[in-house]
């Protein structure tokens, strides 16, 4: 969508039934928070309601606390001038704001100051319980009165139905038969990855190896189209590629930075031992087929991907952890990690430890995305498949303790869904 092409607001309904399609999912117990910049809806930012003792995240600060980690979010858009909230509820006993011991009333009037404080006032805000919906400032019994509006009223707004037309679809949520265990493993794929794995043993720390393993890892990110399903040796090869810890992050660093990020990165962790004993020279066996993986066509003018009309010193490298938390580049390459997440999908069915693998990459990429509740959900599943995995509990404590990605936390960075401009 451009804008010229964008989407009107018309009401209510309209703004919370553009919610569930950029998410992707309907919220369940959760806060959503949009900024506004102007008459335009800026970034979305959606979170677990808190429990009952909020003091046990946020300790003596309670409620306080949690509204000022929320506004903390929302003040990176520089161009936000206001903020809007709907509290996603398991029932209708939160849209009663009225009724004796509502529960998220406290709450909203912290997150009213705290936004306030951040220049960020409310504009408006609304309940949404399973059935109902009402606005969490309205007095008025005619139009408010309880337990609410339906909330078919949300599901069959204009907007919701021009988003559906335009291709735009509420899957599962997070943990919600979204995540199928691993099926079936094919042997010819695990025959594959053996294979693989052990020419790969002695070859760990060999540079001509690593560069090898980048090499296939290119070609298939780079593909034209991703294939229905990658060949078996193909596949056996990829996965045994993640098994080997330093090439399994260089794969994540790769898409996001580029190939020459996740080489120098390498190198600066002291990565290759050309001279340890059995590295040598590489096995001569053929790469894995890659039939049906051309290149994708270079951007007019004969420029490659990532380069420049205008030739200018190499920039400086970012390391791993600076790539993995979101802090370089300045922007990723959120096609080439939609690549990647198309892949790891078909790796990690086979399960194992390359499957937990997978998960885990599949993850780190939601959590870029400023997805905490899918990254969780397969940090989750990583650890099912492959008890004690470390990539998946590192990057789990990050997402549980409310750290954001930094390409997340700002707008111009983010991850968007799809590119409406909403009025």
């Amino acid at each position: 969508m451009t804008a010229q092409d964008h989407l009107r607001i018309t009401g209510p309904e309209d703004i919370l039934g553009f919610i569930p399609h950029s998410l992707g999912y309907w919220p369940s117990s959760s806060l959503v928070a949009m900024t506004m910049q102007g008459k335009r809806l800026g970034a979305t930012l959606r979170v677990d309601l808190p429990g009952a003792d909020v003091s046990g995240t946020f300790g003596s600060a309670g409620w306080a606390g949690f509204a000022r980690t929320v506004a903390s979010y929302l003040v990176a858009d520089n161009e936000a001038d206001g903020s809007l909230l709907a509290f996603f509820t398991d029932t209708d006993a939160g849209t009663d704001t009225h009724a004796t011991g509502a529960p998220w009333t406290k709450l909203l009037t912290e997150l009213e100051q705290a936004l306030a404080d951040g220049s960020l006032p409310v504009r408006d805000a609304w309940f949404v319980g399973a059935e109902y919906w009402r606005n969490a400032y309205c007095l008025d019994p005619s139009c408010c009165a309880p337990p609410g509006r339906p909330v078919e009223e949300i599901r069959n707004s204009r907007l919701n139905a021009e988003m559906v037309f335009r291709g735009s679809t509420v899957g599962a949520a997070p943990g919600d038969g979204l995540l199928t265990p691993p099926g079936a493993a094919d042997p010819t794929v695990l025959s594959s990855q053996r294979d693989w794995a052990e020419l790969f043993s002695a070859r760990a720390r060999d540079s001509v190896q690593f560069g090898q393993v980048l090499d296939v890892w290119s070609r298939v990110l780079n593909a034209a189209a991703p294939l229905p399903q990658l060949p078996a040796p193909l596949t056996g090869y990829l996965r045994a590629t993640l098994c080997v810890l330093p090439w399994r992050d260089a794969v994540l660093v790769m898409a996001a930075a580029g190939r020459e990020t996740a080489k120098r990165g390498a190198e600066e962790f002291g990565v290759f031992d050309d001279g340890a004993p059995g590295a040598g020279a590489l096995a001569p066996v053929p790469l894995p087929p890659l039939d049906g993986f051309p290149p994708r066509r270079p951007r007019p003018g004969g420029a490659a991907r990532g380069s420049s009309f205008v030739k200018q010193p190499p920039p400086e490298v970012a390391g791993y952890g600076e790539v993995l938390l979101g802090l370089a580049p300045r922007v990723p390459d959120w096609s080439a990690m939609a690549s990647l997440e198309r892949i790891l999908e078909q790796l990690g069915t086979a399960g194992g430890e390359a499957g937990a693998a997978a998960l885990a990459g599949r993850g780190w990429i939601e959590w870029c995305r400023g997805k905490g509740s899918y990254a969780h959900a397969l940090f989750n599943r990583a650890d099912q498949e492959h008890p004690g995995y470390r990539l998946a509990a590192l990057l789990d404590e990050l997402a549980s303790r409310g750290t954001l990605c930094g390409w997340a936390g700002r707008r111009e960075t983010a991850w968007q869904r799809f590119k409406p401009e909403v009025a």
